[in-house]
């Protein structure tokens, strides 16, 4: 009696294999083009990016927060040191929740004024499709009823995409180094809010792509909330210290209000992109 006929697992569709080290340049590159696919077919031709903490909140969330603090305070005569802890934690949370609004509504703003384009897939809005800022910059484009993108990652942590993203523009990276490549080969323009570590990294790795010259399109970056950069990062101190030629300082520009950050971004966008006497750049 024959033995029955044996069908080998193709390679591509063997899943030991894909999710092995072997296979690593294998999921670096879907991770290129899965994108590439998704973005032609909902006809994504640019974006305007925001970057910001995943820890700020609503003024909503944050105020909620405060007043069972200031709750828990009055109920107790003597607060202990760690109830006095919470309550500072939760003002600092309240005080910074206005970027969550303001973001809120530079996106909204935004995308308002794209879909009145001729060309309504120009400048969506893109963040980072998590909570905080990036959370905030989809719900604002979704207030005014336009799509936006995130560009999630995996982390050891879960960071869950937020609600507010358009569900054929809900992306999963595992490599950092390709999701920083769709933030900016698609971007036009990039909107800084208060943020730590990862928005400090996509800052200054965007801004060092621009003075090199890496960047050869005209990039807006706009860093939002002066109070807060300017205790986070002095700029002026680069330059006075020949770490930073006085011309670099023209490669961003700091607004503090949702309406002053719109009217620059429209300005430059339109001069840059929308123009009919714009030079060509690639």
């Amino acid at each position: 009696m024959k033995n029955s006929e044996v069908w080998p697992l193709k390679a591509y569709k063997n899943l030991d294999f894909l999710n092995s080290p072997d296979a690593r340049i294998v999921r670096i590159i879907s991770e290129f083009l899965e994108p590439m696919k998704r973005f032609r077919e909902h006809g994504i031709k640019d974006t305007i990016v925001f970057f910001g903490s995943a820890r700020i909140t609503s003024r909503f969330d944050s105020s909620r927060r405060l007043r069972e603090v200031q709750r828990e305070i009055r109920r107790r005569k003597r607060p202990t040191s760690a109830l006095e802890k919470r309550l500072q934690y939760a003002q600092t949370d309240f005080e910074m929740s206005r970027y969550y609004d303001d973001a809120v509504e530079l996106a909204r703003l935004l995308t308002k004024w794209s879909l009145s384009l001729s060309d309504n897939h120009r400048f969506v809005i893109c963040s980072g499709g998590g909570p905080g800022i990036m959370e905030a910059a989809n719900k604002g484009a979704s207030l005014a009823g336009g799509p936006s993108i995130g560009l999630n990652i995996s982390l050891p942590f879960e960071q869950a995409s937020n609600k507010y993203i358009t569900k054929e523009l809900a992306f999963e990276f595992h490599y950092f180094f390709v999701r920083k490549f769709w933030f900016v080969y698609p971007g036009k323009a990039l909107v800084i809010f208060p943020g730590g570590f990862g928005t400090l990294d996509e800052l200054l790795e965007v801004l060092t792509l621009i003075q090199t010259k890496k960047i050869k399109k005209s990039m807006t970056v706009l860093i939002y909330g002066e109070e807060y950069w300017d205790q986070v990062l002095n700029f002026n101190s680069l330059v006075r210290w020949h770490t930073m030629l006085p011309r670099d300082l023209k490669l961003f520009k700091f607004a503090n209000s949702p309406l002053e950050a719109f009217n620059y971004l429209k300005d430059q966008l339109t001069k840059n992109y929308l123009s009919p006497n714009r030079v060509k750049k690639n």
